[in-house]
């Protein structure tokens, strides 16, 4: 069963807290980074080390980003087929896992204002499903969708923020996804089971901006699925317990492929006019993240039996 937490500050302590309908119930113990709450805190949110007599209410503490800073984020590019669509992409010509890292520091609450650097002309948004692992792996490992609740305890909302006119003409995914705030998660951590990611393909992304609805899919629609990814990232690089992987985004995002002709005359012109030309794209674009934009994003089954929250955010902007 799905069993929602969240890590938050009461005055000068941090602690961790089970979700429920009167508000939080801490659960004992001290865990500073998310690596120790999945090694030790998580079996004790599940009952045993609850207090039971203790409620906090939501707005007696602050709500903190569920995935702490020390922690790998990990991601997969691409990785649905209407964003494959969308981006000029094929699935069956483009059979590749494409993974990529954002800066850890760009992790944040899920209420956080997301800041848009001054130099940045097309911020774009991109709701994400995290895994968060529950185990540290050195090695190879056959992932199956028999024994992902092995290797997988976790499931967390994110927004993959983006900069566009900085991640395509420049090709540095980490530089234009890194920026500080281009990372809210949360508002909590849901740990599952096994039982929980036999329904995986049920979950239901959305993300609005503004209140119009730009992202609404689901997790079926994924073309590399946990257990050949995990597969595959086992034989490249170690992870540990804590560490994030952000799945990829749905269809509805601001950018969208120019047609073909388009695509192959940027190919031979300079990146500095590459991104001038997109940057001029972006200024006719309705649908780029401006400052005073509002996003709502969430992910859940749609019986409500896993709930990973909803995020809201203020696109504001960045000092030059």
């Amino acid at each position: 069963m799905a069993v929602n937490v969240v890590r938050f500050r009461q005055q000068d302590t941090v602690r961790w807290g089970v979700v429920h309908s009167q508000g939080i119930r801490p659960i004992d113990g001290e865990y500073p980074t998310t690596r120790d709450f999945m090694l030790e805190g998580a079996a004790r949110a599940r009952g045993a080390g609850m207090d039971a007599g203790a409620t906090l209410a939501f707005a007696d503490v602050d709500i903190l980003c569920p995935v702490t800073p020390d922690r790998q984020f990990l991601c997969q590019a691409v990785n649905y087929r209407s964003h494959m669509r969308e981006s000029g992409m094929d699935a069956a010509s483009s059979p590749f896992n494409i993974l990529f890292r954002k800066a850890s520091s760009c992790l944040a609450p899920a209420d956080t204002d997301i800041v848009c650097p001054a130099h940045v002309e097309f911020l774009d948004y991109e709701v994400e499903l995290g895994l968060v692992f529950s185990t540290d792996v050195s090695g190879p490992q056959q992932v199956t969708a028999g024994n992902l609740g092995r290797y997988v305890g976790g499931l967390v909302l994110l927004d993959d923020v983006s900069a566009r006119d900085v991640q395509l003409p420049e090709m540095q995914f980490y530089k234009g996804k890194s920026y500080r705030t281009f990372g809210p998660a949360g508002p909590w951590l849901t740990l599952v089971e096994q039982a929980d990611l036999d329904r995986f393909d049920l979950l239901h992304l959305r993300l609005s901006v503004n209140g119009q609805v730009r992202q609404d899919s689901y997790a079926s629609e994924m073309v590399h699925r946990p257990p050949a990814t995990l597969t595959e990232l086992s034989a490249v690089q170690d992870w540990q317990a804590g560490d994030l992987l952000a799945t990829g985004t749905p269809g509805g995002c601001a950018l969208q492929a120019p047609a073909a002709p388009i695509r192959l005359l940027a190919q031979i012109l300079s990146p500095i006019r590459r991104q001038s030309l997109l940057r001029k794209a972006a200024a006719a674009n309705p649908r780029r993240l401006r400052p005073d934009d509002r996003i709502e994003a969430s992910i859940r089954t749609d019986d409500g039996v896993i709930d990973l929250g909803v995020q809201r955010n203020r696109v504001v902007g960045g000092k030059p």
